[in-house]
């Protein structure tokens, strides 16, 4: 494959489920193919858009690669294909056009994941992610996509004074928003209408009329809920809140549901339910003891959690017990009067442990889940089998890993990962830091830090403490944070012996630069400090939201040629502050608002560094007001649909 002379624009990722994906380092593509863990993702309909993560670790292969998404219960199959040159949508169900993309330096960055966007529930199914060479196909990851129907039911009885149906979206809108309250059951009226900040009730069904009322300053509190007045029974039905926010239009449904009032016969029949309160106090405990699902949260870095599962049944030796996570991975099976590590997922071998002496006795038949972190957030289900295979019982757990947060500014010296303890660490012990995609971040063993396969972006950028085995601080310094480094970092403890004995997560936000100035400013700097010296064949390249190239520096001067015309002669970095002393800011002069947007600012070679700061220019209009007086007031551009655009 050509080696494709292009800076790579790199957006931070936000995905909900991990998975490391490994290739075999060779040429062609194996024929077999292994059985993949389906991943589930789920949203609501009415979404912006969704991502389909799919990530790859290993070599691309050099016989036109092609990167394939496909669906298996459609005709044609494929949703999204992209090859060296670009994307390839020729054979593109037509279900899927103009709503599916890529990275366009998907093969390069080795990130295939897709964006679906305004997902609806007939996207619902299976989705295949896959690259080829040669004629050689290997699958990389399944996920399960679920579509879900938003919609919010509010009951209430008639007689009541009002009742309220939500609908609620960001705040600070745009004074242009607007939003239409209809009713869907009745051949679509108009319930409400708010637009040009005032209700607009010009085209409100007379049903409603002086009965609607929406919350005063809803533009900044982003509260769009309609209060209705003293509902009646044939207000039950199904309302829509529709929101026009510029470009975008959200949705959001309430099914209102008016009951009847209490008649008279069913207050007495209360009275007399007053006799049966203790036993039925006693029957809600039994129930929630042993009946109700359980919720478990724990802090991460702890040794173990219990999951529960509580019975009042006594069961026989044959009985099997056994334990599944949310995507129907076996977890932990008991039968026939012992363990079954067998028929164990990998992802919990030597991980779970049942007490065998309170097992199939009444009571107890919990299950501990040593080291836990957030890709152990799951609903766990406990379900306990006749001789016959008949279901007694089942019971879920809801895991909650909690996970610390850091967060810090782009631009500071340094931000530091927390990662402390209490227990005694053996003096040969190995401490390693991965991101969630295995990423080595740091490692220090055998009394001195071991960087030899440190991940190239962190290079000269990590830090820990002296003798942090006698003091117990494992924490990482990183230096130099951009908004690339936001992840969930994992500290790892193992003995000589390679036993874990500590694993603690902390997740890093860095948040994005943004730089303000107005329209007519002789110049505008955006800033990039980075480590001190870079190499000396260091290439420094800016980049604008269009991938256009605003300034490059390389060879040891500047490259007007390689610039973009719009940016021709108006852009300037420190020569004498380059490389050495890590100054890559750049000066943009006479900015305009045409100058909005994202830049980005990319370090190639040895060392590799990124930033990226957001640019708002705010405009300058002139208005005449009524004493003839000419006042100048700035507008600006909303850059909220760039600062949200970070998991691209």
């Amino acid at each position: 494959m050509k080696i494709m002379l292009v800076v790579l624009h790199l957006l931070t990722l936000g995905q909900t489920h991990n998975i490391h994906l490994i290739f075999v380092r060779v040429s062609v593509l194996p024929v077999s193919q292994h059985a993949l863990a389906v991943v589930v993702v789920e949203v609501n309909e009415g979404e912006r858009s969704v991502l389909l993560s799919c990530l790859y670790s290993g070599s691309i292969p050099e016989d036109n690669p092609t990167v394939m998404w496909t669906r298996s219960d459609l005709d044609p199959k494929s949703v999204h294909q992209q090859r060296e040159e670009g994307d390839d949508l020729t054979g593109q169900n037509q279900r899927y056009s103009r709503r599916t993309s890529m990275n366009r330096y998907a093969l390069i960055i080795k990130d295939f994941s897709l964006t679906l966007r305004k997902p609806t529930k007939t996207d619902s199914g299976n989705y295949t992610c896959s690259i080829s060479a040669g004629g050689k196909e290997r699958k990389l990851r399944d996920i399960q996509l679920l579509v879900k129907d938003q919609q919010v039911e509010v009951k209430v009885r008639e007689g009541s004074e009002s009742v309220i149906l939500p609908c609620n979206t960001t705040p600070d809108l745009p004074e242009d928003t607007t939003v239409e309250w209809t009713r869907s059951d009745l051949g679509l009226i108009t319930v409400h209408e708010y637009s040009n900040r005032n209700d607009d009730l010009m085209t409100q069904d007379e049903v409603y009329r002086d009965r609607t009322m929406m919350s005063e300053d809803l533009l900044r509190t982003g509260d769009f809920s309609l209060t209705l007045k003293h509902p009646k029974v044939k207000d039950t039905g199904r309302y829509i809140c529709t929101i026009y926010r510029d470009k975008d239009i959200l949705t959001q449904k309430v099914v209102l549901q008016v009951k009847k009032p209490f008649p008279s016969w069913v207050k007495d029949l209360l009275v007399l339910l007053f006799v049966f309160v203790i036993f039925g106090g006693l029957l809600y405990y039994l129930r929630h003891y042993y009946m109700s699902d359980y919720q478990v949260e724990v802090d991460s870095g702890v040794a173990s959690v219990k999951l529960p599962c509580k019975t009042i049944f006594k069961f026989l030796k044959h009985t099997k017990v056994e334990w599944r996570d949310r995507n129907n991975r076996k977890v932990h099976v008991y039968q026939n009067g012992s363990d079954q590590p067998e028929k164990q997922h990998r992802f919990y071998r030597n991980r779970t442990e049942m007490k065998s002496t309170s097992l199939l006795k009444p009571g107890d038949l919990s299950l501990t889940l040593t080291y836990p972190t957030d890709d152990d957030n799951f609903t766990y289900t406990c379900t306990i089998y006749s001789r016959k295979g008949n279901i007694l019982t089942r019971k879920n757990v809801h895991l909650h890993v909690r996970v610390p947060q850091v967060e810090v500014d782009s631009g500071e010296a340094s931000v530091l990962l927390p990662c402390k303890t209490t227990i005694n660490l053996p003096k040969d012990a190995k401490v390693k830091w991965m991101t969630r995609f295995n990423r080595k971040v740091h490692v220090y063993e055998n009394g001195s830090d071991q960087l030899e396969d440190q991940d190239n972006h962190y290079r000269d950028r990590t830090q820990m403490n002296k003798d942090l085995l006698k003091t117990r601080d494992l924490s990482l310094t990183l230096k130099d944070p951009t908004d690339w480094d936001t992840d969930i970092y994992t500290c790892t403890v193992c003995n000589r012996e390679g036993k874990k004995i500590l694993m603690k997560q902390v997740e890093l936000k860095v948040r994005v630069c943004q730089v303000e100035v107005e329209e007519g400013a002789e110049s505008v700097e955006l800033p990039f400090k980075t480590t001190k010296e870079l190499p000396a064949d260091a290439k420094v390249v800016w980049w604008n939201n269009d991938d256009r190239k605003v300034h490059v520096y390389k060879n040891g001067s500047d490259q007007p040629g390689e610039q973009h015309q719009v940016y021709r002669d108006r852009t300037k970095m420190k020569r004498r502050s380059l490389l050495k002393p890590g100054d890559l800011s750049l000066t943009l002069k006479q900015p305009t608002e045409r100058d909005s947007g994202r830049y980005s600012c990319r370090v190639y070679g040895e060392i590799k560094r990124y930033k990226r700061v957001l640019l708002r220019v705010k405009g300058r209009v002139q208005v005449q007001d009524q004493t003839g007086d000419i006042r100048n007031r700035s507008s600006s551009i909303d850059l909220t649909p760039l600062m949200a655009d970070q998991s691209v």
